[in-house]
This record gives C-alpha cells, structure tokens and sequence, in this order.
C-alpha cells in the first residue's frame, strides 16, 4: 500500500509538472504582448504620434480592445503563471545558476520579477473585476524600503539594483548566456541571436536609465520614494538631445525584446522537472 501511495503522489506531481509548461510559456508570451506595446507606443511617440506607456499602461491598451475582456483574463492567467515559473526558478534553481555570489543574484532578479509580475497579475485581475487599479508594485516596494533605511538609502539601493540589472542584460545579450535555455536548432538560433540580442540590450537600457534616474534622485536629496518604471525612463530618453532618434530606436529595440518573449514561448525549456 505505501508503494502504491507513492507511485500515485509521483504520478500526480509528474502531471501537475507536464500541466504548468504550457502555463509557463503563456506567461512568456504575456510578457511580450506587454512589451510589443510599450514598444509599439514609443516608437509612435518618437515620431509624435502616441504618448510613452509602462507595464499598466499596456495592460489597460489591450484591456480596451474589442477582445478586451477575453484578454484580461488570459493575461491575468498568463502573469500569474509567469510570476509562478520565476518562483520556481528562482527557489529551485531550474537553470542551474549555483550558490556562489553571481548566481544568488542572479536568483533573486528571479524572485523580484515574480512578485513585480505577481503585482501585474493583481493589477490585470482588478481590473477584470471592476475593481479599478492596484497602484504600482514599485512604488510600494519603495515606501516600504523607505520605512526602514530612509528615503535617500531606498532610492540608492534600488536605483543600484535596476543598474544591476541593466548590466546582467547586456551580459547576457554579449555572450549569449540565453542560448542554453533554448531547445532550437543551429538555423533557428540564427534567427534567433540578434533578435534576443537587441531585444536584452534595449530592455537593459530602459533599466539602466530608470536606476540612473533613482540615483539621481537620491544624489540631489529629493527621493519621493517612487520607483520610476519604464514609462518614466522612456520619457526621459526622449527628454534628451536627440531623443526622437533615441525613443524611436529603444522603441523598436522593446519590439525586439516582445520578439524574444514570444520565442521564448515556444522554445524555452521548462526544467520543472528540476523543482522539488
């Protein structure tokens, strides 16, 4: 009897497993019908004819769509099981990134984009539901940090990490640390290279600036414990000498990187077998 018991149990965990993969790479293609249009909108506001957007603001442009309550939900689902699949990720360390320094920061990225995408999932729900918007995961985060080291230390701290981040992208883009995680073959990974490259790189500059713009802050003493999200540091690429040019370039760039999401979808392995 308790072999029979455990054989179900292994059963059910393998089902449950073979379940999320598809969940995992909805989420994946979440994330890119996001960023196709925080992408598509700052090109157009490059050219002046649309206004920059960040992660809510996409979500309320599709949630307006004539499909709009169908896609609420998918999306809603799609985040959910997007913030799950970092989780897991981060915690069982699926993707084999070790316990030295660089890897436990690697894995913590992975966590905070679970709860920032948890957050969206919320925001998405609400929304679904009537019941208005959340508010900004980041903006939250920040007051909260706030509460313990202060202002000034908050918007270094986070402003360091979205830096961080930023770099983490470029190296990945520069030497290719996504292509292990892809189940593709030599011809498609050609295709597959300089979009993720200009996709990773584009998305490190919009984090880039928005840490430059917390540290910025944070110099000159006039932190308001708001934690700028893409929306505000698109706006200030475009704010800069030459930044039609710049917006139109880091707009197409965020096309890139909904490309890569949505390639991600269908070829990203899935080591759930690696949790647990």
């Amino acid at each position: 009897m308790p072999v029979t018991s455990s054989a179900t149990s292994a059963s059910a965990v393998s089902t449950a497993k073979d379940w999320f993969r598809p969940l995992a790479r909805l989420g994946y293609a979440a994330r890119g019908l996001i960023y196709l249009v925080i992408g598509f909108f700052a090109a157009l506001a490059a050219v002046g004819s649309g206004r920059t957007m960040g992660s809510e603001g996409a979500l309320q442009t599709l949630m307006g769509t004539t499909a709009g309550s169908v896609l609420t939900w998918v999306l809603t689902l799609g985040l959910v099981s997007y913030a799950l699949w970092r989780l897991i990720q981060g915690i069982f360390d699926t993707d084999d990134h070790g316990t030295g320094a660089k890897g436990l920061a690697v894995r913590g990225g992975l966590v905070a984009a679970a709860f920032t995408y948890g957050a969206l999932a919320l925001y998405t729900f609400s929304a679904a539901r009537g019941a208005g918007s959340s508010g900004g995961g980041g903006g939250d985060f920040a007051q909260t940090l706030a509460g313990f080291v202060g202002s000034r230390w908050a918007a270094t701290i986070i402003g360091t990490v979205l830096i961080g981040v930023a770099f983490a992208h470029f190296y990945k883009a520069v030497k290719e640390r996504y292509a292990p995680h892809f189940a593709a073959g030599p011809d498609r990974m050609r295709i597959i290279h300089p979009i993720a490259k200009t996709g990773l790189i584009a998305r490190g500059t919009v984090f880039g600036v928005a840490g430059f713009m917390l540290g910025l802050s944070a110099w000159r003493g006039n932190s308001d414990n708001e934690t700028p999200g893409s929306q505000e540091a698109l706006q200030y690429i475009q704010s800069l000498p030459g930044g039609a040019w710049l917006l139109a370039a880091t707009g197409l760039g965020l096309i890139a990187f909904a490309a890569y999401s949505f390639l991600e979808a269908a070829y990203r392995r899935i080591n759930v077998e690696e949790a647990g």
